[in-house]
């Protein structure tokens, strides 16, 4: 493959070269990810990624300063993303929730648990790369700290959605709701790893249907009604 040395560092030559940076580490993030997915966060190399992703080192360490950095970036994505699609998934969602009086029904805490599920990728590369990296994380004490951060981060973005959508359920958490989303992701990620381990391939085992055997009655047991 032809690589190309972008050292894409940061001069002043304005919007055109912070355009042109970000493209350069969006494809690295593209091929780190297809890298980690096929050899593992560990034997994955800086070479590799960068060939993947049609440069040279120089590109890599211009944008990147470790393997670990990239891999915060792309958590960084990934997770935006799936909040992203939670917050549309809900707007959409919640005409379906209203009855004819404009109040919203009895069976809307079900839909929204079937909506949080059905808004999840069924993504097992990623279950794999994380997985890998959290074990890289617990033996490195400097990576870990920086891997609680970032999943805190989420969580704290994740608990939001939760409070407004159980909102729209008339319930309220009855433990802090960052705790609950520890739990549903905790819930949703051991299904992923058992739908993996069911079925490598994804042809049959369905995280959505593994995950429905608890999380409604877990949510049920964590929440409370609210005054209408």
């Amino acid at each position: 493959m032809r690589v190309r040395e972008e050292t894409d560092v940061d001069n002043d030559d304005g919007p055109v070269e912070s355009v042109r940076r970000q493209r350069t580490r969006e494809r690295l993030i593209d091929s780190a990810y297809e890298v980690f997915a096929e050899y593992g966060v560990h034997a994955a190399s800086v070479e590799q990624i960068s060939e993947r992703a049609g440069f040279t080192r120089g590109a890599f360490y211009s944008n990147f300063d470790s393997k670990e950095e990239l891999f915060f970036a792309l958590e960084s994505r990934e997770n935006a993303l799936r909040l992203d699609r939670l917050e549309t998934g809900l707007q959409s969602i919640t005409p379906s929730l209203i009855d004819a009086e404009g109040n919203y029904t009895d069976g809307s805490l079900e839909a929204l648990i079937l909506a949080f599920l059905d808004l999840q990728p069924d993504d097992r590369r990623w279950c794999l790369v994380q997985s890998e990296f959290r074990m890289l994380a617990m033996r490195n004490a400097v990576v870990a700290a920086r891997y609680l951060e970032h999943q805190e981060g989420a969580g704290r973005q994740l608990a939001a959605w939760l409070d407004q959508a159980a909102a729209l359920a008339h319930l309220r958490f009855t433990i802090p709701t960052p705790d609950v989303a520890h739990i549903v992701v905790a819930l949703y990620e051991s299904a992923i790893q058992t739908a993996v381990l069911m079925d490598p391939d994804g042809d049959d085992g369905s995280p959505r249907d593994l995950a429905m055997r608890t999380l409604p009655a877990i949510v049920n047991a964590l929440t409370e009604s609210i005054a209408r």
